[in-house]
Formats: C-alpha cells, structure tokens, sequence
C-alpha cells in the first residue's frame, strides 16, 4: 500500500505537469489497469502509478469542461446563482464566489452553467448572505492571474478551488436578490457568527485572528499579520488548521470514551471504544464545516476517518500504512490538492514525526518529547519549503515550540466555546472570546520579536528537482535514531539545497526580466554581481501589491539577497506602488528617482540625464531627463540605456510624445536599442514615429495587465512597430519576460509560454 500510494500520487503529479491533456482515449485503458492491477501481481507498481495518472485525467477533464469561453469575455451577461463563500468587504469593493446555474445576456442567448466564478461588488454593494440566491448582470473573464517565477499560481489556485472565471458585478436595475437561502447551509452558519463576533473587536489589532480560529476567515486579517506569521513559521496556525480538527476531534474521542460507558444500553447498541471513534470522526467533520471545508481541514477529516476506520476494524496497521491509505483517499476524493503546498507540508510533517520519533528509547520528559516533535517537523520540510517558497523560517523550531500548545490549547479551546456560547449566554460567550484575544494578544509579541529579527528567515534560490531529492534524503539520514553512525552525512546531502549553481549571465552579459505586475511596470536587471530593479509596480490595496507578490518572489526564486540599484521612473502608483515592501524586505544599496519629491521613501537621489556606471562589463547609462529639465509628471520618467556585447536595452518608463521628442534632439545616436520597454504601457501618447527610428528595436515589449481597462497596448501602436520588423510582446499574454543579452544575441523566454499547465489560460 505505501509504495501504491506514493505511485498513485507520482502519477497525479505527473499529469499536473503537462501543458495541454492528453486525449480522453486515454481513459479507455482504465478498465485494463483494474483488471491487470488484479491478475498481474507483477505490473502492480507501473499500474499504480498509471491509475494515478488516469485518474487526475478524468478529473481534470471533467473541471475543464464548464470553463468560460473565450468569445464570453468582456460580455455583458445575466446570472442566476447561488452565494457560495462568506463575501469579504475591503477597500470599499466586496468580493465573493457565485455558483451559477444559468447565464445568458440580454438577447435572450443562453449558455450552459459554468458552475463557481468569483466576482467583486463595486460602491455601494448589498449585504450579501451565503446561500442567497441573485440575479445579477455580470462581466467575466477566464483566469488570468500574474505569471512570474517564483511568484504564486493564482490560476492554479482558482483551478483547485473549482473557480471557473472572474469578473464583476454591473450596476443594473435587473440585479436582486432571489430568495432566502437553505437553513441547512453551512456557509450561513458561518457567516452569522462571523456578523455576531466583528463588532465585538472592531478596532482590535488582533481581532481578525478570533474570526480566522473560530469560523477560518481570513478575510479581515492584514499584511502585518501575515508578515509575522510567516516570517515565524506560524503560519499553519491560523485559520483553522488540520491540527485544530485533530485537537477537536481528540477532544470528542475522550469525552465520548468517557461518557459512553455510563449508559448500559448505550454499550449493549455500540461498543464504548466504537462509539468514540465515531465521535471523533463527527467532531473532524463539524469543526472542519465551521473553516467552509478547507483543503487543510479536508486531508484532517479524511486521516482521522481512516485511523478511526482501522481501529473500528481492529486493524493493527503501522503508521506508515495509515498514512499511506489516507494519502490514497485524500487524492480519490480531490487529486488537485496536490496543487497546494499545504498537501504536501501536512503529509510530510506526519511522515517525519512517524519516522523521527518511531521505535525510539531513552526517551524522557513530555517537553523534551515536544522539543524533538519540533526538530523532527523542522528538519524534514526544509526541502520543501524552499521549493515552494524559497525560504526558510529559522526560528520556526523556538515559535511553533511555544505557539502551537498556546493557541491549540488555550485559544483555540476558548474561541469554540465563547463562539457556542455566545448566542445562549452573550455575556459569558463574550468574556470566553475576550479572555482568548487577551491569550492572542500576549503571545503576539513574542511571535513579532521572532519575525523582526534579521536572521529569522532564511533566502535561498529555487531548487532542481535532483537538489531536492537529494536535500528530502539528507533529511531522512539527519532523522535516524541517535546511536546510527553516519547521520552526519546529512548535511552532505543538503549541500545542493545551501549552494545552488550559478545562474548569473556572463561578465559582458546581462538578464532583463520584464515581470508581469498586471497593469503597472517593474523590471530586473542582472549583470554577474549585480541586480538593478526598475520600479516596483502597482499596489492595488491596502494589503496586496506587487512588491510582495511579484518582485520579491522573483528576486528570491533567483537566490538575489540585496538590490544595487533601485530606480524608480516616477512617481506613479501603477510603477512605485510596491515600493515600500520592497524596502522593507531587502537592501537597497542605492535609490534613484525620475521625481524624487514624488516617491514615498527618504534618500532618494535625482535621476538625471549624463550619468553613467559600469557593472561586470555592463554599462549603463541615463538618458533622460537632463538637469533643469521643465518636463513633469510622466515626461520625467527616468529613461535607461544598458549595453553590453554590442547590444542595449532601453527602458522608458512613461514618457510621451513632448519627452521623447526631446529625447530625439538630444541623444538620437544613443537611443538604438534592440530591446524596448515600450514607452507608457503601449499608449497612443507616446512612441511616436521619430521616436521609434531613432530606436530601431528587434523586440518591444508592452508592460500591461490582460485586458486592462485602458486597452493598452493599443492596437494601432503595435502595427506601428510590426511596420518597422520588430517582434511585440505583452506582459498580459506571455508573463514575464526575460530576455537574455549575450554576445551570440537575444534569447527570450516568455514564462507563461513556457511553464504553461493545462489549467492556464490561453490569453490572445
């Protein structure tokens, strides 16, 4: 069975890396499978891992097929449907997920139901209640989110989470709501208590966290939370976690145990020891209800109904077996949630624990057994932590060793019965639910101190699969019982993990990322030991800009630990709107600025036409704009030249005609460039014809979000450029963009092209 299942899930795995399905003809060898599976003891294992395959096909077939379709784009339609999440008020916009059951527009044509999209509720939403059935006038569009290494897959995300487009809500007389929904509708339970608790902690710093632990809405919790729980390696602590659901479901072991055996005619129908295993089974599935079913929750319930299962059954199974059927049941039930990082942390952890602490002696004392649990979890998901997120919380071991027991058996406890409470007794609910934010509120700090120090996350570069697995085998020989000889040939094997190879360009050489922000523009440059960055791109709230999603993920995905030189164009949000985070989470050893009085960050030097420096055989210089210059606003942008090998670069920020007409007056011979970041996202205000013969570009390159509101990169400015032989590309089709500047010429790479899987979208 464990060696099926780890085959079965190598299977799944497999098929989530194609680019396009394979034909459904495909599923026709199914039925072989099972039948050689019986016969053929032999071809079990490749059958294991073709069913696994075969599976994942089916499934992700059937997810596909009520995709929206491409002609359905930017459409007005109407909408009957189904709230189907608890809807999240931000920043004056409501988001939350619709499942519609029938779509058609206003000519009266009807397309089949694309069952869950996610939109949003601009000005003056209604208050949306899950279960509520609407009618609603829609605009929708397929997934689409930023395509850039390192960075997170948002389509991936909305593919697992069975999200089929997204869009918003159109201000129409026609939009109301239905009718009431199901009082049996978990999400409405949900949505209430989560009504009844924000006024209670309205204002607190830590009140998101009590709805986070009591109902898993994250909804209301910030950046700065975020910033801490992740910087602590706390993370899996909020909302609710599988470990919540064990802790609970243990709860309703015992108490079940306990009580059972009291009533003789109890016994006489259920043995007591069955009878608490079903209790604990019920209990998994109510708390995980009250997190709306969450993939974490979800694997939770599916363990602990297998180990209740086995014990039921009077099955005496290893751990390693236990594991290994409930990873095949998690994968029967949904073979995408192998898609989340979560998956694969949860089995792991359990599988470490397993394998670190099994068939050991000697060993003494609860809080040292604690300590250990910690170092086993620790040691074992550093291979896959920096996998996914190319980082390492060092001081994870001392804040889960303090964090985990405070909140899982002290705030968490608490919330659940003030939270049940509450509507019975509101005055002593809410004293339960003030004594667990007083609980929250003393062991922040302590979790903040961790995260703020500057060791306590550790950046290192996107591994190889053959430095993962040899990092996932040094773990293993790290963990063997004490007394083995060798275990220190651990470390050896981790070595390829702590010391990637060298993926810097040549001295002479140089790398330009343009990275896919949406609708804004942020650039990295990379000589051999040095890194530029040019601005930041947009932020779009309060709490998510590009800085933290786009530019740091890229920047640690490449192993970059500090920024030479940051040059912001101007002063624009859609180009400095991540500035911030970015200097918060890395050094900048230089700051310069088009408009230093319009960038939010002290010591900003003026960027000035004239100046020059040379990195590794890379020289760059700023065009534009000169001294005294009388240009404003978007004509200042900072303009940089970067050659090297007999080939440059030119990054324009957003100048227009007025700029880049001066630009031609005055440094015409300087402006040939075989890669140009189209000036100002592909507008009709710039690129103008001089301009564009004074350049000469191979390649341009449009800075823009998929189907922006301002329909850059307009149409008429792209055959502008086709007309002198340059090859387009935009950020909003192909992701990211690096192009490699080498004394054998231009290699580009278009990430969404080239890392495409089949749940992406093909923009055009």
């Amino acid at each position: 069975m464990r060696t099926g299942s780890a085959l079965f899930l190598l299977g799944v795995w497999c098929l989530t890396r194609l680019p396009d399905l394979p034909s459904l003809w495909f599923l026709a060898v199914f039925p072989a499978v099972l039948v050689f599976a019986l016969r053929c003891s032999w071809l079990r294992w490749p059958l294991w891992f073709l069913a696994g395959f075969l599976w994942a096909l089916f499934r992700a077939d059937i997810a596909l097929d009520d995709r929206l379709e491409p002609e359905l784009e930017g459409r007005v339609l109407t909408a009957i449907g189904e709230i189907d999440s608890l809807p999240t008020a931000r920043d004056g916009v409501v988001r939350f997920d619709l499942r519609i059951a029938e779509l058609g527009d206003a000519g009266n044509h009807h397309w089949p139901p694309l069952g869950k999209v996610r939109l949003s509720w601009y000005r003056a939403a209604p208050e949306l209640v899950p279960g509520d059935r609407w009618k609603l006038t829609l605009k929708l569009k397929r997934p689409a989110g930023f395509m850039n290494p390192g960075g997170f897959d948002y389509e991936g995300w909305l593919f697992q989470q069975g999200i089929r487009a997204t869009g918003y809500v159109v201000e129409s007389p026609s939009n109301g709501k239905l009718e009431s929904p199901n009082l049996l509708n978990v999400d409405r339970y949900r949505f209430a208590v989560r009504e009844r608790l924000n006024p209670l902690f309205d204002g607190e710093r830590r009140g998101p966290l009590i709805a986070a632990l009591a109902v898993g809405d994250t909804g209301a919790m910030t950046s700065a939370h975020w910033r801490v729980l992740n910087r602590s390696g706390t993370t899996h602590l909020l909302a609710i976690s599988g470990l919540h659901v064990a802790f609970f479901a243990g709860l309703c072991f015992l108490f079940a145990g306990r009580v059972w055996p009291l009533s003789a005619s109890a016994c006489r129908l259920l043995a007591a020891p069955h009878a608490a295993s079903i209790a604990a089974v019920a209990g998994a599935i109510i708390y995980s209800a009250l997190a709306g079913f969450s993939v974490p929750t979800q694997r939770s319930v599916v363990m602990i109904g297998v180990w209740m299962s086995l014990r039921v059954l009077h099955s005496q199974s290893a751990m390693s077996h236990v594991l290994a059927l409930a990873l095949l049941a998690v994968l029967l039930i949904d073979p995408f949630s192998a898609l989340a990082p979560g998956f694969w942390l949860s089995f792991l952890a359990v599988a470490a624990i397993a394998w670190g602490l099994g068939n050991r002696v000697g060993q003494s004392g609860w809080w040292w057994r604690w300590g250990h649990v910690q170092w086993v979890v620790s040691v074992a998901l550093i291979p896959i932590l920096v996998a996914w997120f190319q980082q390492v919380p060092l001081v994870g071991i001392v804040a889960n060793l303090v964090a985990v027991p405070w909140i899982t058996f002290l705030a968490v406890p608490l919330i659940l019965a003030g939270t049940m409470l509450f509507p019975i007794w509101a005055h002593a609910g809410e004293l339960l639910l003030r004594v667990a934010l007083w609980s929250l509120d003393l062991l922040w700090p302590f979790l903040q101190s961790l995260a703020d120090t500057t060791w306590s996350v550790l950046g290192l570069q996107a591994p190889s699969v053959s430095a993962l697995l040899s990092g996932t085998l040094g773990a293993a020989i790290l963990l063997l019982p004490r007394g083995l000889p060798g275990r220190w040939l651990g470390m050896v094997w981790f070595l390829p993990l702590w010391f990637p190879p060298d993926t810097a360009p040549l001295p002479g050489e140089f790398d330009l990322a343009l990275l896919d922000v949406g609708q804004g523009l942020s650039a990295v440059i990379r000589t051999h030991h040095h890194t530029l960055v040019y601005d930041t791109g947009p932020r779009f709230g309060a709490d998510f800009n590009a800085g933290s999603a786009v530019v740091m993920p890229y920047l640690r995905h490449y192993g970059l630990r500090s920024i030479d030189t940051l040059v912001l164009s101007h002063g624009d949000n859609d180009h400095v709107g991540g500035l911030a985070d970015v200097l918060d989470s890395i050094g900048v050893k230089r700051l310069l600025a088009g408009v230093p009085e319009a960038v939010p960050a002290p010591g900003a030097t003026a960027c000035r036409a004239g100046e020059t420096w040379e990195w590794d055989g890379v020289v760059f210089a700023i065009l534009h704009p000169p001294v005294n210059s009388a240009l404003a606003g978007n004509n200042r942008s900072c303009v940089l030249r970067v050659s090297a090998a007999g080939r440059a670069a030119l990054l324009t920020g957003d100048i227009e005609w007025e700029a880049e007409r001066a630009l031609v007056e005055r440094a015409s011979s300087a402006l040939h460039a075989g890669v140009l970041i189209a000036p100002h996202h592909g507008s009709r205000t710039s690129s103008s014809p001089a301009f564009i013969d004074a350049v000469r570009p191979d390649v341009v390159l449009f800075p823009a979000g998929y189907r922006n509101r301002f329909g850059f990169p307009k149409k008429d400015i792209i055959v502008r450029y086709q007309r002198h032989g340059a090859r387009v590309l935009d950020t909003g089709r192909s992701g990211a963009i690096e192009v490699r500047v080498s004394r054998v010429g231009l290699s580009i790479r278009e990430v969404r092209r080239h890392t495409r899987r089949f749940w992406h979208s093909q923009l055009q």
